[in-house]
């Protein structure tokens, strides 16, 4: 998963003492958050189910208001070969037809004691709005007929597209993509069926005014559905800014990744600031994203180590929306720390370094490997006083040792993790990543910290990904002539190809940060006095 931005002050704050209880701290695996708690997947499909029971509602009334019409006022005088070719009677009975089809579409989604499985709904939005565009298309093929029989001229029924696009645009949630792909598809079928009558029904080619004059009104009609759709979808995500999660009360979004986002809240009775993290609403209808997100929450609460990110609560809304609360962190991100005022003193790095170290050896005691250290993920904030407090965040892809070979909660089975800090192994896809990779992660970070660049770039992620599997990496010191030898070696012998060469644990590691000259050079009044210049420590 990639790391969730981080803008000063906006992050997560830290609090030991948990205010409520986790109400779910070790789940047995395949259990949903919450040991009994309805399953999440169950609880999307029901809502999207209710959603296509009221667009289904929609088009029947509408459909059966307009068969009405025609049945009791469409009176049309023509010869038999224009009835003919127009369908007649047979194209009533396709109007009809249609409208049974939605009412035992409604019917069917009506029984709230069956969820359609996710295939089963897709089956059914695809048959709802493709039959009544394959019923307007006939309509408006017969209403051309009947126009270039009585009158000589065209009269295109774009009112009953309007009300297809809109009756999806309004009641299906989709992202702006998919509502772009969609919508397009019904919007070319009324010139397509312009132009097939003219092609086979008429005497002439069709008019280029009257189809560009089509292809317009469609296109408007489409550019305001989609943007309608996309203001929908945003106004739903405004909406969960304000809205309540159990005690906690939502401030502001203050964060956003690939599958979740961020928001500062409040909790009403504590008056105290937490960071709540969302799944995100296009992955919310994605079981296997599903699945990753309670098993983040799993992990980072089986995790009691006071340099990693802590996790106070968990829970789920009506809606299934799926959320975890977690500590308010005041500070910034190392990348940003970095990005912002460039390379760091040798001692604040070690400082930062030996804690995440101290964090990742907890959680690789226990058997899970990270897989994603980058300076992203670790957090430089202010606890209780104490400034440069290393926090080590996202555990999205982390995975137990013993489930590497199982590739079902990573992303689609394949290479997961930052090209940029990545070890070769990762990279290559050759080895089962242990905690060795995550000590040349660490190193990878170190690199960045002490030169402002990581070890390798490049302007694709395959040729950094190479890179890390066969080309030396630059000494620091070549960018950094001040950098202290001994830290130095350090960073190379984490940055070394084969894990063999490399600090074979944490507890290593962290033993010869420590160990290097410049180690306690970066004292708690040196980072108070960093943070405490205007503009570097904004409270959320």
């Amino acid at each position: 998963m990639d790391p969730v931005p981080h803008t000063p002050g906006t992050p997560f704050d830290t609090t030991l003492e948990a205010p409520v209880a986790p109400r779910v701290i070790s789940t047995p695996p395949g259990d949903s958050l919450g040991g009994t708690a309805p399953d999440p997947s169950a609880t999307l499909r029901a809502l999207w189910q209710s959603r296509l029971r009221s667009a289904a509602l929609a088009l029947c009334v509408g459909s059966e208001a307009f068969l009405l019409k025609r049945a009791l006022y469409d009176r049309i005088e023509v010869d038999a070969e224009t009835a003919r070719l127009a369908g007649g009677h047979l194209l009533f009975i396709v109007h009809a037809a249609n409208v049974v089809v939605l009412w035992l579409i409604a019917v069917m989604l009506w029984r709230r004691e069956r969820v359609w499985s996710w295939a089963g709904l897709r089956l059914i939005e695809a048959v709802m709005f493709g039959s009544t565009a394959v019923c307007f298309a006939l309509l408006q093929h017969q209403s051309t007929i009947y126009s270039l029989a009585q009158f000589g001229t065209v009269d295109v029924p774009v009112a009953i597209w309007c009300g297809l696009v809109l009756v999806y645009a309004l009641f299906i949630p989709n992202s702006w993509r998919r509502a772009a792909l969609v919508i397009g598809l019904v919007s070319v079928v009324p010139s397509l069926t312009l132009a097939v009558d003219f092609r086979w029904f008429a005497a002439e080619p069709v008019p280029s005014d009257q189809q560009a004059s089509l292809a317009a009104m469609m296109f408007v009609l489409w550019g305001i559905a989609v943007y309608g759709s996309s203001v929908a979808a945003s106004w739903r995500r405004e909406q969960d800014a304000i809205r309540q999660f159990g005690s906690y009360r939502l401030k502001q979004r203050i964060g956003t990744g690939g599958m979740g986002e961020v928001y500062l809240a409040e909790h009403e009775g504590l008056k105290r600031r937490y960071a709540i993290k969302l799944i995100r609403p296009g992955k919310a209808a994605d079981p296997l994203a599903l699945a990753r997100f309670e098993r983040e929450v799993r992990v980072t609460a089986s995790l009691t180590h006071w340099n990693t990110i802590e996790i106070f609560d968990v829970g789920r809304t009506d809606e299934g929306t799926f959320y975890y609360v977690m500590e308010y962190l005041p500070g910034m991100s190392v990348l940003e720390l970095v990005e912002r005022y460039g390379p760091l003193p040798p001692g604040r790095a070690i400082h930062l370094l030996e804690q995440t170290a101290d964090a990742l050896r907890e959680a690789h005691g226990i058997g899970l490997i990270h897989r994603d250290v980058k300076p992203g993920n670790i957090f430089a904030a202010q606890r209780g006083g104490v400034y440069d407090i290393a926090k080590l965040l996202d555990f999205g892809i982390v995975k137990p040792s013993h489930e590497l070979d199982r590739p079902e909660l990573t992303l689609d089975g394949q290479i997961t993790g930052s090209p940029l800090y990545m070890s070769p192994e990762q990279a290559a896809n050759s080895a089962k990543p242990d905690a060795r990779s995550d000590v040349y992660s660490l190193g990878a970070v170190a690199y960045f910290m002490l030169t402002g660049r990581p070890p390798f770039s490049g302007d694709r992620g395959i040729q950094v990904l190479l890179a890390h599997v066969h080309d030396p990496v630059t000494p620091p010191r070549e960018l950094r002539p001040d950098l202290p030898g001994d830290l130095e070696q350090i960073v190379l012998r984490c940055l070394a190809k084969n894990p063999q060469d490399r600090f074979q644990d944490m507890g290593s590691l962290r033993d010869a940060l420590l160990a290097c000259e410049a180690a306690g050079s970066w004292t708690r009044q040196d980072a108070a006095r960093w943070w405490e210049e205007p503009g570097r420590m904004r409270q959320g």
